[in-house]
């Protein structure tokens, strides 16, 4: 019989290197590699890539906040005072005043001005109209600095509004208001124009007079010789002897407008007087 020889097994060692080579060269991990960690989306860049990169593995830092604008500087605006009025004439109207009746005449020797009332809603708040402006007369000779009784001339100046009367019952005012026939009138005017109906609606003008009494009331704390009874009253189509006037609607609209709350005044005088 022939002799056996026992098969001789290979080392076990060279499996794995060869196993190795095998799998590089078949290319089986050739384009493999460990999967890329997903990327996190920051602030600002959208999830297609646009609108910038981004970085992988990281969360985009956001963007600074913008500047803020400084604030705008305070501005201090004046409050607006009554055109025509210069500061001498502003310094007379009473700090608590918010209500002026400012009557002006065309000229120093002009019977024929404009009324306007003026209101405000504080001291420091800006006068403004009420009402548009109104034709008015006063003294038949003008205005003057110096009243005295019997010149036919409107003192110049401003005044308180505290009382009211008429011959009419009261339309409604806040004023004390004193419904007398002793406001009856007669004669005509200087050009032939019936007085009648001018005191059916009367605002007494504080001057040279006493305060909280009827406008009927006599009494002058200055003296006779200084005039007196000057009023707000209906017009009768012409000048007066001192007293300013308007017509019997803006009269009743006057009464139901002033407010003794309000410290009404009238300010009165030709347009150069009034500028000063």
């Amino acid at each position: 019989m022939p002799r056996t020889v026992p098969r001789r097994r290979r080392p076990a060692l060279l499996v794995a290197p060869v196993l190795a080579l095998l799998l590089v060269l078949t290319g089986c991990g050739a384009h493999t590699s460990p999967a890329a960690p997903a990327k996190t989306v920051g602030a600002g860049v959208r999830a297609d890539g646009e609108g910038g990169r981004g970085t992988a593995g990281a969360t985009a830092a956001p963007a600074p906040p913008a500047p803020s604008a400084p604030p705008a500087p305070s501005v201090s605006v004046p409050p607006l005072e009554i055109p025509g009025l210069g500061p001498q004439t502003r310094a007379e109207i009473p700090v608590d005043a918010r209500q002026a009746f400012v009557v002006t005449g065309q000229g120093v020797d002009s019977n024929e001005s404009t009324a306007v009332l003026y209101a405000r809603d504080a001291p420091d708040r800006s006068w403004t109209p009420v009402f548009a402006p109104w034709a008015a007369h006063n003294g038949m000779e003008g205005w003057t600095e110096d009243h005295v009784t019997g010149d036919l001339r409107s003192p110049v100046g401003v005044f308180g509004l505290t009382d009211a009367g008429g011959k009419l019952p009261d339309p409604g005012t806040l004023l004390p208001y004193d419904e007398e026939e002793y406001f009856a009138v007669e004669g005509d005017g200087f050009f032939g124009e019936p007085l009648q109906g001018s005191f059916d609606y009367v605002v007494a003008i504080n001057y040279n007079r006493v305060e909280g009494v009827s406008p009927i009331d006599h009494e002058r704390p200055l003296g006779e010789d200084r005039g007196g009874g000057i009023w707000i009253h209906v017009d009768h189509g012409g000048p007066t002897q001192g007293c300013v006037s308007v017509s019997e609607a803006r009269m009743k609209e006057l009464l139901l407008t002033l407010d003794p709350a309000k410290k009404p005044v009238v300010v009165m005088g030709d347009k150069a007087s009034l500028a000063r």
